[in-house]
């Protein structure tokens, strides 16, 4: 009798293993982009932050003189150069009133003492270059602007304000808004002078840092 001969069991085949070396490749250039993201963030951030500490976003420069008629005048001039702006407040028989230069937008706004509404004109390139010296200055000195005597120039502009001309918030920059707020602001139109029936009411005198100083005299025009 023959023995019953237990079948022999098949060796089970298992697939051969998958390489890992691409996954590892893919993960260590991961690790390594962002390792370099970061450091580049950082340096940027620290450049960024030493050039905003060096050349300040925000300046304010004060002067002291005395205008033509010989009054004596307080000013301030705070340039934003993130908004290319320039912000003049011009102190006078203890009232102040603000001269608002935006070259972004290409407007001078006046906000006169006492008045409950603003006056607005296009900017010239005559109001670029009073205020590109103090645009450029990196440090804030009151030396910058202080008016030479023997080389000051002095001018006068009459602006004659279009009552019947309201302009649009909506159609101004966030400077004009922000100085203005919810007062009426009129367009104003320069003039060689008022005509006799026209009595100027208000004047700003305003000093740049050109040694030019301007008087800036408001009338009333006809509707």
């Amino acid at each position: 009798m023959e023995g019953s001969r237990e079948p022999t069991p098949h060796t089970e085949q298992r697939p051969p293993e998958r390489s890992k070396a691409p996954s590892r490749i893919f993960w260590g250039f991961l690790a390594a982009a962002l390792l370099f993201s970061i450091v580049g963030i950082c340096v940027v951030g620290i450049l960024g932050w030493k050039e905003n500490k060096t050349k300040p976003l925000v300046q304010v420069v004060r002067l002291t003189y005395k205008n033509a008629q010989g009054s004596p005048v307080n000013q301030s001039a705070v340039t934003d150069k993130r908004r290319n702006t320039v912000t003049y407040r011009v102190t006078a028989r203890n009232q102040t009133s603000v001269v608002l230069f935006d070259s972004k937008h290409g407007l001078v706004c006046y906000k006169a003492a006492g008045e409950r509404s603003c006056f607005l004109r296009r900017m010239e390139p005559r109001d670029l270059e009073n205020i590109q010296p103090i645009l450029n200055v990196s440090e804030a000195k009151d030396e910058a602007v202080l008016s030479q005597k023997n080389k000051t120039r002095y001018y006068r502009e009459f602006l004659g304000v279009l009552g019947g001309r309201k302009v649009s918030h909506e159609l101004v920059g966030e400077p004009v808004q922000a100085l203005c707020d919810q007062l009426p602001i009129y367009w104003v139109k320069k003039g060689e002078g008022p005509p006799r029936q026209r009595l100027i009411y208000l004047c700003i005198d305003i000093c740049f840092p050109n040694n030019i100083c301007v008087s800036v005299c408001f009338y009333y025009l006809p509707d």
